[in-house]
């Protein structure tokens, strides 16, 4: 006689955490400066303000936009303050740097106003095998704050997990 499937994973007590879930909801957009630089080398103010002048700034509309530079020209703080507020009224966001900066940025926010308290006592898998770029930092972030409050925690998929962290049990108190 067949016994039917039990899907023992969705019937477990396993608390799952998908860091990919807080990723940024708006669209990332990087904005280089290497163009609007004579010969793509220097930055002078008077073309570098020509130039911005005649940015379609309307194509940033709602999205997060990175300002980097991506050759090896001393670029002033100004320059980057320039692109920023030319951005403002337009972009949902503006930050200096690359990418993985960014995102390193962003979970930093997410991660300090997450509720670890609600996994007290709870037995936690922080999945992993995300579709989107979720820094490492945030995975060790998130490990290192549930700590003093999880039960246990793993990393993985809830059906192949590598165990991370277990508290000790308590032991009873004797008479």
């Amino acid at each position: 006689m067949d016994k039917p499937l039990i899907n023992r994973v969705a019937n477990s007590n396993l608390k799952l955490i998908n860091l990919e879930n807080y990723y940024p909801e708006t669209e990332i957009v990087e904005f280089d400066l290497k163009p609007l630089l004579f010969k793509e080398l220097i930055l002078r103010e008077k073309d570098f303000r020509a130039a911005l002048k005649e940015i379609d700034w309307s194509l940033y509309q709602g999205k997060t936009v990175l300002l980097f530079n991506s050759n090896d020209a001393i670029i002033p703080v100004w320059a980057y303050m320039l692109v920023s507020t030319s951005l403002m009224g337009f972009a949902n966001e503006v930050f200096q740097g690359s990418l993985e900066e960014y995102l390193k940025t962003h979970y930093s926010k997410v991660l300090e106003s997450f509720d670890v308290e609600a996994y007290n006592e709870e037995r936690v898998v922080i999945k992993g095998c995300s579709n989107k770029p979720v820094p490492a930092f945030a995975y060790a972030e998130l490990a290192y704050r549930l700590k003093d409050h999880a039960q246990s925690i793993m990393y993985g998929e809830p059906c192949s997990t590598v165990p991370i962290f277990k508290r000790p049990r308590k032991l009873p108190l004797k008479d």
